[in-house]
């Protein structure tokens, strides 16, 4: 069962210094961020330990315990095969790595502890920001992701009520923390990725099937603004241009080619949810050599994810389900 998807949707805020709660835009959430908006019940900022944060939305379909493994529920990953029966956390480490973690019974150790980290899922908006953060904040511009649809087991068993995020900005918890014994799945309010919405924590056999897809989509050529892009990105010198650094010495420059593609690309962010500018800014980033019409193609499908996400949701469609 597919809930309504709204990137821009309002959120709810609850103070925790005078426990007053309002609803905001993400407009408001930004300028709040930055000292700009105080809480209307007290008069705190951001700055104060106990400032307002979002917090659950009291009518979300997901705090009913019955829906929760009627929803389709999604995640982002490198991995195409997540989540893998035969997940190694250990098989890209090099000797030397291995040496340094000290030898090969400390990274078994450290390899029993990754595995029994729970396992996340979220709305679909969650799973494109968690996409995109990741791509700024944990080098994986350039790897490939998969868009995963995530369907539960009928009988799962769920936490009450729902907990704050328990893993912050990796989502590195054991699952024991947050699914004690005789619980499946345990719903927390994500800070972070779709702030305000419920994402859940949970173990690999709580999962039934997932079915996934690679994104972005490919961006379709004949789209006035791939054509567009492709045209001025080709037209325009990929010559880096020599400008002087603070201490006066010449130091060659970004290209007229790599400025031109900033600008594209901050231009469709200006289009998106305050909340995401950043983010997609950098995983939209055109760099020098790169050929015009991949990176157009694959702006615009980052875009197209926000902005339509009916194509992904169709392509999910199309695809046979995976049995975990």
């Amino acid at each position: 069962m597919e809930r309504r998807i709204e990137f821009t949707r309002d959120r709810h805020m609850l103070c925790g210094s005078c426990d007053h709660r309002f609803v905001v835009d993400l407009d408001w959430i930004d300028r709040w961020g930055q000292s700009g908006e105080e809480c209307p019940g007290c008069g705190l900022t951001c700055e104060y330990e106990d400032a307002a944060r979002v917090t659950v939305d009291p009518d979300d379909p997901a705090l009913d315990d019955e829906l929760v493994a009627q929803f389709h529920w999604y995640h982002t990953s490198t991995q195409p095969d997540w989540p893998s029966k035969n997940f190694d956390p250990a098989a890209d480490l090099t000797s030397h790595i291995r040496m340094m973690m000290g030898g090969d019974r400390r990274v078994s150790e450290w390899a029993a502890g990754q595995q029994a980290k729970a396992l996340h899922v979220g709305t679909y908006e969650a799973a494109v920001h968690n996409m995109l953060r990741r791509t700024r904040d944990q080098a994986d511009r350039g790897r490939r992701f998969y868009l995963y649809r995530v369907y539960l087991m009928p009988s799962v068993l769920v936490r009450d009520g729902w907990i704050p995020d328990p893993g912050g900005l990796v989502g590195d918890v054991p699952l024991e923390e947050v699914c004690p014994p005789g619980v499946d799945v345990a719903r927390y309010l994500n800070y972070h990725e779709d702030p305000g919405g419920l994402s859940l924590a949970l173990g690999r056999d709580a999962i039934a099937s997932v079915q996934q897809v690679a994104v972005p989509l490919p961006g379709v050529v004949r789209d006035t603004w791939v054509r567009g892009a492709i045209a001025g990105l080709e037209s325009a010198s990929d010559a880096p241009v020599p400008g002087k650094d603070i201490l006066g010495r010449y130091r060659p420059g970004p290209s007229p080619r790599v400025d031109l593609g900033r600008e594209l690309a901050a231009a469709l962010a200006d289009r998106l949810p305050v909340n995401l500018r950043d983010q997609f800014q950098s995983a939209a980033a055109f760099a020098e050599g790169e050929d015009p019409e991949l990176w157009a193609r694959r702006a615009n499908g980052l875009f197209e994810l926000i902005d339509d996400p009916s194509p992904a949701l169709t392509a999910l469609d199309k695809t046979a389900r995976r049995q975990v």
